[in-house]
């Protein structure tokens, strides 16, 4: 059966799964969620793993993989340090970090065209530059790049506390940030948002800005549909067991 996503998640008492879900409602296609005990956002931004949490880790992929899915991700875009280590355990495509979209988004625009990459902290990439551009081919510090951090937003910090954030107060201050990116770079011409915090934002800024937002929902919808029959002119139902009649 083709169109399942795997999503790897940190092992931290935040809302949603405390273990496995299979939640199809949510999107056009199932999703399988797996914990992987001991996995801490401070794992993450490091790049380092305990032999414990990678054993955990490797089996979280084989698990996705006997689920039949069709593509791997992670609720954590710092997860791209271990898109290695999860193609050693599976051919199937690895996606930790919205930031896999950039190469298709870059190619989009000419060199004289910027975009605008919101990050939770705009000094988070810094230190992920040559793993980004082994991974992703792009090089975030060149001048096409506009990296926004999104820090000082007010009631964002609740990201950098683990925290519940009120995605209400904070969306006036992601609006008003990219508002005032976009005046000192008339230039922008769309915006992705690299922490998997922000797709909570992205309707009210391409309502507000009028750019194109790619975040890490895009991202997954862009690699599944790559294995979903196309509902306007393709073999309908052909995703559906047969009855034997």
């Amino acid at each position: 059966k083709a169109g399942a996503l795997g999503i790897i998640r940190l092992d931290y008492n935040y809302p949603a799964a405390p273990g496995d879900i299979d939640h199809p409602a949510s999107y056009a296609y199932d999703v399988f969620y797996k914990v992987v005990p001991g996995f801490t956002f401070e794992m993450c931004m490091s790049g380092k793993m305990t032999p414990e949490v990678e054993e955990s880790f490797k089996a979280a992929i084989k698990y996705f993989e006997e689920k039949g899915v069709s593509g791997i991700t992670g609720d954590c875009g710092f997860m791209m340090h271990f898109q290695q280590l999860a193609r050693q355990v599976t051919y199937k495509p690895v996606f930790m970090s919205a930031l896999a979209q950039l190469p298709a988004v870059t190619s989009a625009f000419s060199k004289d065209e910027l975009i605008a990459v919101f990050t939770a902290n705009g000094k988070s990439l810094d230190p992920m530059r040559d793993l980004i551009r082994d991974e992703c081919g792009v090089d975030t510090q060149q001048q096409r790049f506009v990296v926004v951090g999104c820090e000082d937003v007010p009631h964002f910090e609740a990201v950098a506390l683990g925290e519940k954030v009120d995605v209400e107060k904070v969306t006036p201050g992601i609006v008003a940030k990219a508002r005032d990116v976009m005046t000192k770079h008339p230039n922008i011409r769309a915006i992705l948002l690299e922490c998997t915090e922000l797709p909570a934002y992205a309707d009210a800024l391409r309502k507000e800005t009028g750019l194109p937002v790619y975040d890490a929902i895009t991202g997954c919808d862009f690699f599944m549909t790559g294995v979903q029959d196309n509902e306007r002119f393709g073999i309908q139902d052909w995703q559906v067991q047969w009855d034997g009649k």
